[in-house]
């Protein structure tokens, strides 16, 4: 028999092991998750990165680090929801993941089952405390916008500081901004500064005649070669990419409109174990920080702490929230009203 001693070391060597063989055991099924993918061959991944070298940064890391081509469908937030209710309305299950805003992927889960439950994907735990991963979906990363100036055309004392500041008559014909009208970044701009700044505010703004367009990339570059002086709304990231050109991307007193961007395994992917390594490779902070150091707001707090002291004044933004799905019927409506 067992004395006291004993007996206490039996029951000490008994918990250790329940505490190391589950950890050895989630080790050994995320080998075989990894093995499944590279048996699958390649990951589809539907996207609204519009070009972004971030994300091909990340891209190419995957490739390199696990041997596994991505395939990536990139096009605008509305075009690609839109691509995945078709495809998938016609039995087409060609994407495995798409990173689209937070607000679309609920829009989804409303309008039918586009996306499937996450399986345990090991890096959520990366997550900082403020985003939390659902049942469907998890954070990618955050996309910050600001007002973007072409620092030849507005002088110093001239910089909008506020959002208001863009009501400036001397600002009238001379903004450029992403279409407020459909959806996309100029109408969560327009939703969420309604609701910061009150409706008249975007009343004063359409009365400054503001000039739209729908190619947010393309735009930058033309306040840049000085087509116009201000550029709303501008996404951070868009910005670092323009290092070198006389522009200047400016975070309002206020605070910046955001938009969280989240990743999903679509319905019926044809390569679901690469999906989840793909996501679990996004989360990981060696590719937030590429995004960190891109001015998005990253999930991954080390990331944050990691990024170079250029992108420290953007990680670090003060945010107004992102726009909410409920809002969005009336906010365009109201936005078709202000801008016929």
């Amino acid at each position: 028999m067992l004395n006291k001693l004993g007996l206490a070391k039996a029951v000490l060597v008994a918990c250790l092991a329940g505490i190391v063989m589950p950890a050895h055991a989630e080790d050994s099924s995320w080998d075989a998750v990894v093995a499944a993918a590279k048996k699958e061959g390649k990951v589809v991944v539907y996207n609204m990165t519009l070009g972004a070298p971030y994300f091909k940064t990340v891209m190419k890391s995957f490739e390199t680090k696990y041997g596994i081509p991505v395939e990536s469908l990139d096009l605008r937030a509305s075009e690609l929801a839109e691509r995945i209710r078709t495809e998938q309305a016609a039995d087409r299950y060609l994407g495995d993941v798409e990173m689209i805003p937070s607000t679309m992927i609920e829009e989804q889960l409303e309008k039918g089952d586009f996306i499937q439950k996450l399986p345990p994907i090991p890096n959520i735990a990366n997550l900082s405390a403020q985003f939390k991963a659902t049942e469907f979906s998890v954070p990618a990363f955050n996309q910050p916008m600001g007002i973007l100036i072409n620092t030849r055309m507005v002088k110093d004392g001239d910089i909008p500081e506020s959002w208001d500041d863009l009501n400036n008559p001397k600002w009238k014909g001379k903004i450029l901004s992403d279409d407020m009208r459909p959806l996309g970044s100029g109408n969560a701009m327009f939703s969420i500064l309604e609701k910061v700044m009150g409706k008249e505010y975007n009343e004063k703004l359409a009365e400054q005649k503001p000039s739209f367009s729908r190619d947010m990339r393309n735009d930058a570059r033309r306040v840049a070669r000085g087509e116009y002086p201000i550029y709303i709304p501008q996404i951070f990231a868009f910005t670092s990419d323009l290092k070198g050109l006389p522009v200047k991307v400016i975070i309002p007193k206020e605070g910046a409109p955001t938009a969280e961007m989240d990743l999903a395994v679509l319905k019926n992917a044809p390569h679901p174990n690469a999906a989840r390594l793909f996501i679990n490779h996004f989360l990981s902070v060696e590719s937030q920080t590429v995004y960190a150091n891109a001015w998005m707001l990253p999930v991954v707090g080390a990331a944050a702490d990691l990024a170079n002291p250029d992108a420290q004044p953007f990680v670090h933004a003060k945010l107004l929230g992102p726009a909410k799905l409920a809002d969005r019927p009336s906010m365009m409506a109201r936005a078709k009203k202000l801008y016929p």
